[in-house]
């Protein structure tokens, strides 16, 4: 059987099949299939507008490439792996449905181009996506934080209880940091926004093509300036998945916590049922898998990331094949990222905080050991007197869970009865009522200010 190839005339050889095999990209290319149509209907009535293929081809062109939309939207149509990509694909499926016409659309156009260009259109959907999901995420965690705005809970550093916070600005914390990932999102998706479409492939055309027309068809901010970067640039593919890691590092946190917070020594949430698997052996078992796979699949992401960049390093300009390899870790890095997204959303909807063992824990006197400290400098003692103080009594008194006004009195003349309030952490709480602090009326307006942040992104 003979191979149609996309390279023409040059050969006097059919492909090997080794060949075919081994240089082929259907399966991953499958994923840019509507946005290597959308491209290829805004470049057909581009050489239209110019005169460079009459308007009954370029409609032919059009309504074809449509119909083949459609027919793959409904599942109608697989690829051929022996066309050896996604744009030889569509072009014979093409050519099958309107015959010779369908032979002019590559008209001033290189699959250098082509490519440049799908995947700018796909990664500007597919971020549109995960900033969605993201958002979603995001609003849940508000809820939650408004719900818990008085929730208290020991805060922890180096995994030992500290301070009193509540659940609500616990939450919080992970919505800021969503926030960051948002922007990082749309500043690249902004860098996504000039066409590589009429660089050819590598030194543009001498046909009196208008790039600008396409680019704003497709809805872009502008054309790339230079032919050669247009061809062989994806940095902004290497942004998307900059910014998918430091989103899954985010998530995969909270993913520890979940885990911590479910164990029965914290048991400071469950999962619902739904959320949530067993053993194969012991029937007792209640598993946070969706938490433990979101900080799993971190580490796929991070190697996507490096995948591309490793790939990226060495090239020389413009267009080398091994460009054909930045397809994989993109598009996995977007589904991993949505599907994590999703998911935590979901699960997080529907799972029990137990505040009761929250507060038990939060009761801990030690976590008042720096309140007492700071009582002391509201009345005028140096902070590192104050420091040494507190530190003596937490020794003197079994982590201050025998302290008395005796004993504070001992401790330094400038405690008096009152010093003893600030031992409930509730009070604590409502004492650090700065702006960034665990008071809940500052957790219900910064909960409300991010709710209305993310719902106007699509949350």
């Amino acid at each position: 059987m003979s191979h149609a190839t996309p390279w023409g005339g040059r050969f006097s050889q059919e492909p090997a099949e080794a060949l075919l095999r081994f240089t082929e990209s259907t399966g991953q290319d499958a994923a840019l299939f509507v946005d290597d149509v959308r491209g290829s209907i805004a470049h057909a009535r581009m050489l239209a507008a110019r005169g460079l293929i009459s308007e009954d081809d370029a409609r032919a062109i059009v309504q074809g490439l449509e119909g083949i939309l459609a027919d793959w939207q409904a599942g109608r149509i697989q690829l051929d792996p022996r066309l050896e990509d996604v744009h030889m694909n569509v072009e014979r499926l093409l050519e099958q449905r309107i015959g010779e016409p369908a032979r002019r659309l590559h008209t001033a156009r290189s699959r250098n181009d082509q490519v440049a260009l799908d995947l700018r259109l796909f990664l500007r959907r597919r971020t549109a996506d995960v900033r969605r999901a993201l958002a979603r995420l995001a609003v849940v965690l508000c809820d939650l934080a408004e719900q818990h705005a008085e929730t208290v809970m020991p805060g922890y550093t180096h995994l030992q209880r500290a301070q009193a916070v509540t659940l609500g600005h616990h939450l919080l914390a992970y919505v800021e940091m969503l926030a960051r990932d948002d922007q990082r999102f749309a500043d690249a998706a902004r860098r996504m926004g000039q066409s590589p479409l009429g660089a050819g492939a590598l030194a543009g055309t001498s046909l009196p093509i208008d790039r600008e027309q396409t680019a704003a068809e497709l809805g872009f901010e502008g054309v790339a300036a230079n032919s050669l970067d247009a061809v062989a640039d994806r940095d902004f593919a290497v942004e998307f998945l900059a910014a998918a890691a430091i989103l899954m590092m985010h998530l995969s946190r909270l993913g520890e916590e979940l885990v911590l917070w479910s164990t029965q020594e914290f048991g400071f949430m469950t999962f619902s049922d739904a959320y949530a698997t067993g053993s194969s052996m012991m029937p007792q078992k209640k598993n946070p898998d969706i938490a433990e796979l979101v900080r799993g699949r971190a580490g796929r992401v991070y190697g996507d990331l490096v995948a591309l960049l490793v790939v990226l390093k060495g090239l020389p300009l413009s267009y080398n094949r091994d460009l054909q390899e930045d397809k994989p870790p993109v598009i996995d890095a977007a589904d991993t990222c949505e599907a994590c997204l999703s998911i935590l959303a979901d699960a997080l909807s529907q799972a029990q905080f137990h505040a009761d063992r929250m507060a038990a824990a939060a009761a801990d006197p030690a976590l008042g050991a720096t309140d007492l400290a700071e009582y002391l400098v509201e009345r005028g003692v140096p902070f590192r007197e104050a420091h040494h103080v507190v530190g003596r009594l937490v020794a003197e008194t079994d982590g201050l869970k025998r302290v008395d006004a005796a004993a504070l009195a001992r401790a330094h003349q400038a405690f008096g009865p009152d010093a003893l309030e600030r031992l409930d952490p509730r009070r604590a709480v409502q004492a650090r009522s700065l702006p960034g602090g665990p008071a809940p009326e500052r957790v219900r307006r910064r909960a409300a200010q991010l709710r209305e942040l993310f719902r106007a992104a699509g949350g």
